[in-house]
């Protein structure tokens, strides 16, 4: 049976006995499956990975226990510090403290120092902040790695110039742990690094980069996430364009309007595909509706008119919670116009669907229908809803004048 599936049935004391094996890689995934499900009461599994984290022959395998026992709880992590020190009686109480950690980020032991930065990403405490920003300078990349994810959860602009920094390390676990922190802190002056990175080799630091410009409050990165709308990587692709749909939602009111037409004019240059499925899914799963908003008005800009999927989005958003969504829907629905549009709207005239959303129906219909929607929008000249009724009457009369 595979680590995974022990992992999976919560079988910690299979994975015990995986770290006893003689492969390196086997005992390093068995350390990490044991974070997971070890809790902080199972004393077998925590003595099991203070061994690892202290005697393995394999640095990969000490690292993945120091974070096992970081992931299994404070008191785990305690008991590596004081293993680690050789401390004794009352002396782990002092690991509670900030300046404890970062008195341990210069002992000798790489494991150490591992584990302090792990605690001080742990601690609710400022004072643990330049501790860890000058560990990001650790001779162990492993030590780089930790200090790097522990600024990351504080989240301080002051940690910005170390960060940069290791941006060009030679570890790329590092690069991409400093990548992340920089797009958790996500100021203009922490982001602007990250443009670069969008041509970066890596394929996971390209994503990041790509997923954490969004969060800008300047249009600078609209060209080059612009351009990483061609990336070879579905990944980057995606990230991509949900940080330009983010970035309309962020930038000021004054700058909306110039960002929203140079977004325009970089999505039509794009591959149709590319910018459609992930703007469709923005619509129909987004969980902000400024997202939404968006999504809607652009897909009315960028979408083919026969492209279904986007038609089918845009149609069934006239039903949104949002009033906003559902108007930008219409709105979008009118500027795409053709023979898609018209039959998916005249699929939502029928009672089943909302009132509102059969009224935007009925609007857009009149603005971009023929001789055939003409015919079928009279048949609802008696519908039960007054406002159905109304546009109606609206849209027949200008359909037989010859449109709006």
């Amino acid at each position: 049976m595979s680590l995974y599936q022990h992992a999976r049935d919560g079988n910690a004391e299979r994975l015990r006995d995986a770290l006893g094996s003689d492969s390196a890689a086997v005992r390093r995934r068995a350390a990490e499956f044991l974070g997971e499900v070890g809790e902080e009461g199972d004393q077998p599994t925590i003595d099991a990975l203070l061994r690892a984290a202290t005697t393995d022959d394999d640095p990969e395998v000490r690292g993945a226990a120091v974070d096992a026992l970081d992931e299994i709880g404070e008191a785990a992590l305690q008991q590596l510090l004081k293993e680690l020190t050789g401390g004794g009686g009352d002396s782990e109480a002092e690991w509670v403290t900030a300046r404890k950690f970062a008195r341990a980020l210069k002992a000798d032991r790489p494991e150490l120092r591992m584990a302090a930065a792990n605690a001080l990403g742990r601690l609710d405490d400022a004072s643990g902040l330049q501790p860890l920003v000058t560990a990001l300078d650790d001779d162990d990349p492993r030590v780089r790695l930790r200090a790097a994810q522990a600024c990351g959860t504080f989240a301080d602009p002051r940690a910005i110039p170390g960060l940069r920094e290791r941006l060009g390390d030679a570890e790329p676990r590092v690069r991409r742990a400093a990548a992340n922190a920089l797009g958790t802190i996500g100021t203009d002056e922490a982001l602007s690094p990250l443009l670069d990175l969008l041509d970066d080799g890596d394929e996971s630091i390209r994503r990041i980069a790509a997923g954490a410009l969004g969060k800008a409050s300047n249009p600078e990165p609209v060209e080059p996430l612009a351009r990483a709308l061609g990336d070879e990587s579905a990944v980057v692709r995606n990230a991509a364009v949900y940080s330009v749909i983010e970035l309309l939602s962020n930038v000021p009111t004054q700058q909306s309007h110039a960002v929203r037409d140079q977004v325009v004019s970089e999505l039509k240059a794009a591959d149709d595909a590319t910018v459609v499925e992930p703007l469709v899914e923005i619509l129909t799963e987004g969980q902000q509706s400024r997202q939404r908003r968006n999504a809607a008005w652009i897909l009315g800009r960028v979408a083919d008119p026969d492209a279904s999927a986007a038609v089918e989005a845009l149609a069934d958003a006239l039903a949104d919670d949002d009033p906003q969504t559902a108007q930008f829907a219409a709105t979008s629905l009118k500027s795409l116009g053709g023979p898609v549009v018209e039959d998916r709207l005249l699929d939502k005239l029928g009672p089943e669907h909302p009132e509102d959303a059969r009224a935007k129906a009925v609007f857009v219909l009149g603005q971009i229908g023929g001789q055939e929607t003409l015919n079928q929008l009279e048949e609802y000249a008696d519908d039960d809803s007054q406002a159905v009724r109304k546009r109606v009457f609206s849209a027949v009369s200008k359909l037989r004048a010859g449109g709006p």
